[in-house]
């Protein structure tokens, strides 16, 4: 996966070097068979994951550096059951006993698969899906969810649209019924779509109004100028002014197909009933065995960055906030594991939290010494084939701008020479500690399971992917950091009041060290 060459032919002695940033397999997280229910317990030698690297590795069969142990509370993990229907949609469900139950549908379309003319009709359905459907006014929809005590929700992304609800266990039928009234018989009443341009507008305003949305829309613009990826989500205002029914209705046709569609239910509901609910409500979608899936589309319209930077200056804010990215590898790239952890590793700060130099992260340490740094954020974004990871900050304006860059640079490709073991094992702890702490509700595991049949093509087993974790080594992490970082070109998005802030070719030059 991920789009990227793979390795070549590795050594034993090479294997445990690189098995972190393989992420165990050379193949990436897509190297189990997609659909199949992988139980925790196959995470060893002898499992399902063992059967499969056995013909590749020979004696080195085992995806786990060796005498890897893992940890027996991971094993208790209850398992991702995943069954596909006839018309190609997936059914995928996680039970726990909580008596509440998370149901929704992630469609893998988004933002990146729009024509350019109709960009923002992925999130202007967001809207509209609940304005009333063939048996349901828009009153009706929301008196009966009122009524049910229950929560419903949808967002758009760049590559992926999601609509769920959250109700009590006894409720799963009625909302996975309404979920489906809402995305087969939508009526998209004209009347509606008129109505709803003045709500998308003034959301477009209260978005504009976050420095950090609009430093990250131009970022994407400027990264991925002339790819699919440069385009915002709620796309440009004339677009929203003109967009009409049948633009509407042609990107549902061309997109809410089941084989790129995941029905998820997380909580107190068991996998037989979903796959019964979704046999009912979904199984009359028609098949598209010759369709196209959002890999073969991106693969025929791939996404790269540009070597760029766009500055917004504005000397009336009170603060300059920038962007600096470097492209990354896809979701699924052996590589990706590596990003997790270094995102962990530089983690944020911020001038009000009372961390100064005495935090044990060095990028911190060193951002605190500059009196003009406000905050930073280190973030990892990824897409199919491509991915952006760097650092946003906000400071205030003054002559020392190029102090905060440069730490931040220097923070970013010293562990291109040097990586600190004991800094690395802190930031793979914490993130284990994020990856657990975030799976606290049947909404925030609904997402998970969806955005992983998705993207992975099935559901990684926590153990499997601390194990994952735990093979970033030094070398690894190294490796990653001199292959995507050391001498390659950035992307850079500034806004404010930036009279101060370095230029591209400053910045690029951080890139890299003259050592002698």
């Amino acid at each position: 996966g991920g789009g990227r060459r793979r390795e070549g032919r590795m050594t034993a002695a090479r294997w445990r070097n690189l098995a972190g940033a393989a992420g165990l397999s050379r193949r990436g997280f897509g190297s189990a068979a997609p659909n199949k229910v992988i139980p925790v317990s196959s995470v060893g030698t002898s499992g399902v994951l063992g059967m499969l690297f056995k013909p590749m590795l020979g004696a080195f069969k085992s995806p786990l550096p060796p005498g890897y142990q893992v940890d027996p509370a991971l094993l208790a993990q209850a398992p991702t059951e995943v069954t596909v229907l006839p018309n190609g949609l997936r059914v995928a469900s996680e039970t726990s006993r909580v008596g509440t139950a998370t149901v929704g549908m992630w469609i893998d379309a988004g933002t990146r698969f729009e024509p350019a003319a109709i960009n923002g009709a992925a999130h202007f359905l967001e809207h509209l899906i609940f304005k009333g459907t063939k048996k349901r006014t828009q009153r009706g929809l929301e008196m009966e969810i009122e009524d049910l005590g229950a929560h419903l929700n949808a967002y758009t992304s760049r590559e992926q649209t999601v609509y769920f609800a959250r109700a009590l266990k006894n409720d799963v039928p009625a909302v996975t019924e309404l979920l489906s009234d809402l995305l087969l018989n939508s009526k998209l009443d004209e009347g509606a779509i008129e109505r709803e341009r003045s709500t998308i507008l003034r959301e477009m305003q209260e978005v504009n109004g976050i420095p950090e949305e609009v430093l990250f829309d131009y970022l994407h613009e400027t990264a991925y100028q002339g790819t699919a990826l440069g385009k915002t989500i709620l796309g440009p205002e004339e677009n929203i002014r003109s967009l009409k029914r049948a633009d509407l209705q042609s990107y549902i046709d061309s997109h809410y197909k089941p084989h790129r569609m995941v029905l998820v239910g997380a909580g107190d509901i068991e996998h037989g009933e979903l796959v019964k609910l979704g046999e009912k409500h979904f199984g009359s979608m028609a098949a598209d065995p010759g369709g196209r899936t959002a890999l073969d589309l991106c693969n025929q319209d791939p996404a790269f960055v540009t070597g760029s930077m766009v500055q917004i200056r504005n000397d009336d804010m009170g603060e300059c906030h920038f962007a600096i990215a470097f492209e990354t590898c896809g979701w699924a790239h052996p590589d990706a594991v590596a990003f997790m952890v270094m995102q962990s590793l530089h983690g944020a700060w911020d001038r009000g939290s009372g961390l100064g130099d005495v935090t044990s992260n060095r990028m911190a340490a060193a951002v605190s010494t500059t009196k003009e740094a406000l905050r930073y954020q280190t973030f990892n974004t990824s897409y199919t084939d491509t991915g952006l990871f760097g650092v946003s900050g906000t400071a205030l304006p003054g002559e020392d701008l190029d102090d905060f860059a440069h730490e931040v640079m220097y923070a970013l490709i010293e562990p291109c020479f040097n990586v600190y073991d004991e800094l690395l094992e802190n930031a793979k702890r914490a993130l284990k500690s994020s990856l657990l702490s975030s799976l606290d509700n049947t909404s925030a595991v609904a997402e998970d399971i969806g955005r992983q049949l998705l993207v992975y093509g099935r559901r990684i087993p926590m153990a499997e992917m601390f194990a994952r974790i735990d093979a970033v080594d030094s070398a690894a992490f190294k490796r990653v950091c001199n292959k995507y970082l050391y001498d390659r070109e950035i992307a850079v998005s500034c806004m404010g009041n930036t009279h101060s802030f370095p230029d591209y070719n400053w910045l690029r030059r951080k890139t890299y060290w003259l050592s002698y």
